[in-house]
């Protein structure tokens, strides 16, 4: 049953993978969409690429701090069962809203809502949750102050140019951008996903009392326990390609309600204007990688997409659109939570 159950998790963490990856494909393609530098199909592929090639240039630090979220050592497979769907039901429901909320949130909310309902607060890392619920806050603002000032240095470095060569310039640019933070959204998005099958393989081993020399190679992951903390060292090479393939592939299925929100419905977006918040986004992405901390690639993106608007003029952000998006950001990881502590307790009734 316990291996069963691990590939069903296994399974189920690379839907949520995918469907991330079309959830998210808006954040990388929508600026690059809406000035029509690509086409939808183009652009999925473009954005599906880089995040694929991420899987060669980022180390598994994401990775490690999701997998820290509960203690590893006080849950069972049900508990990450049980976040993952829930993670699943959310993500599909603010897609079909249209609401670009975040797919990173939702996971970790979920993740720590099972393991409350399973062992209390004191099975939860509360210092990992409360640094990943500082930054759906610290995110947005980081980017969307990079955004502001980029917009402005261009403004002013191309204000004697030629408008029509300009923006044939700042079209090419964007293709830059735009990759880069497709590349820094499978390094922070895909790696969420790897640090949960970590966590379910460590439970595993530790539920079916393996040993470290008894371990089957496609299972063979290397970590220790450090005040009842599990430390990620090593994870087998299909997980990493598996969760890349996921991402990938669900970035090339789109999403195409969420391209409209993020595309138009905040502020409208010139080519000059994505180049800065797509730069902006991905040195934000990149930071927060090298520190350990998984953030909200959707959130990072909004932020930048609104210190573009400010440059401009105040107004130029459609601010009711901006508060309803706030508000499904602050409530992603409490409701997620909820309802993965439901979905646990009608679990435990049938599996045990």
């Amino acid at each position: 049953m316990g291996l069963t159950l691990l590939i069903v998790v296994i399974g189920l963490a690379l839907i949520f993978d995918y469907i991330n990856g079309f959830h998210d494909a808006a954040n990388s393609i929508a600026t690059v969409v809406s000035t029509k530098v690509l086409t939808p199909f183009q652009a999925v592929v473009w954005a599906a690429f880089f995040n694929f090639l991420a899987y060669w240039i980022f180390h598994l630090n994401v990775a490690d701090t999701v997998a820290k979220t509960a203690n590893t050592m006080q849950i069972n497979l049900v508990v990450i069962l049980a976040g993952v769907l829930a993670a699943i039901c959310w993500n599909l429901l603010t897609w079909w809203l249209g609401i670009p909320s975040s797919s990173s949130h939702t996971l970790i909310g979920g993740f720590a809502g099972a393991a409350i309902a399973h062992g209390g607060f004191s099975v939860v890392n509360l210092t990992v949750i409360g640094k990943v619920a500082a930054f759906i806050f610290i995110a947005p603002i980081v980017g969307m102050i990079m955004a502001y000032i980029i917009t402005i240095i261009i403004v002013n470095i191309c204000r004697y140019a030629v408008p029509s060569k300009a923006e044939k310039w700042f079209k090419r640019l964007q293709l830059v951008s735009s990759a880069l933070f497709s590349l820094g959204h499978g390094g922070n998005d895909a790696q969420k996903v790897m640090g949960i099958i970590a966590a379910a393989i460590v439970v595993y081993l530790k539920d079916a009392h393996i040993g470290m020399g008894d371990i089957p190679h496609w299972l063979h992951v290397n970590y220790e326990v450090i005040n009842g903390s599990v430390k990620i060292h090593h994870i087998p090479n299909w997980v990493p390609l598996a969760c890349y393939s996921a991402i990938a592939a669900g970035t090339m299925s789109g999403g195409w309600k969420i391209v409209k929100t993020m595309g138009s419905k905040i502020t409208k977006v010139t080519p000059l204007e994505g180049v800065a918040a797509e730069t902006a986004g991905a040195v934000t992405l990149f930071m927060t990688e090298h520190f350990k901390i998984p953030v909200s690639t959707t959130h990072t993106i909004t932020g930048s997409i609104i210190g573009v608007g400010l440059s401009k003029r105040i107004s130029a952000v459609r601010w009711g659109v901006t508060i309803s998006l706030l508000w499904a950001w602050v409530l992603t990881i409490p409701v997620s939570a909820t309802l993965a502590a439901i979905l646990y307790y009608v679990l435990s009734i049938f599996i045990h």
